[in-house]
């Protein structure tokens, strides 16, 4: 995942300066996550980018780790502002690390599922993560949606110059959550070329 690092070190300034595109939507995404969060949970966030989901998140919890594998996103994200005392930011590879089962209350993937190797796995192994109980909350791109991007994101990845693109559709996302146990609870598409929204619950 090296190379994967490099680009996003490379495309961290302007994507943190970038403005969010769907204001309701962020914001409805933030209200359906908190109707889950509870005072003692511990939740882990992967792709956190900025963290500024996590800032205002964390007041809400007992701890809020914000991992990205960049560490220029790391290093920008602790700059954007004041950061809640039991949050930290964290530099990794949620893939590679060694994260022991029923670590967290809850896992966030925002954006970041349509831009891993194996979002299959990624899922393994966030199911695996979660306490009995616990909470996956995801916003994915179905890059399937996209046929454009089929043809242009090779030959982009080829030169460096953008991240790994899946191909996925909302349909595998949700099977994928399924078959580890994770029971969806939220499911919520603005419109046929949105990102999916999912809240799922691993079985007790």
């Amino acid at each position: 995942m090296k190379d994967q690092r490099r680009i996003w070190d490379r495309l961290a300034k302007r994507y943190i300066a970038s403005p969010i595109g769907d204001v309701p939507a962020y914001e409805r995404k933030l209200e359906l996550t908190r109707a889950y969060l509870r005072p003692g949970m511990k939740l882990l966030e992967i792709g956190c980018g900025s963290g500024n989901t996590g800032r205002k998140h964390a007041p809400l919890v007992a701890s809020y780790t914000a991992m990205d594998i960049s560490p220029e996103m790391i290093r920008r994200g602790e700059a954007e502002g004041p950061v809640p005392d039991n949050m930290r930011f964290e530099c990794g590879d949620f893939d590679a690390a060694d994260i022991a089962p029923g670590s967290y209350d809850m896992i966030l993937a925002l954006s970041v599922l349509h831009l891993l190797p194996d979002p299959e796995a990624t899922v393994k192994k966030i199911a695996a993560a979660l306490t009995p109980g616990g909470y996956f909350v995801s916003s994915t791109v179905p890059t399937r949606n996209y046929p454009l991007l089929r043809v242009i994101a090779p030959v982009g990845q080829l030169f460096g110059l953008i991240p790994h693109l899946a191909s996925i559709s909302a349909g595998d996302i949700r099977g994928y959550m399924t078959q580890e146990g994770l029971e969806i609870i939220e499911d919520w598409v603005p419109d046929a070329k949105s990102a999916v929204f999912l809240v799922a619950r691993k079985r007790s």
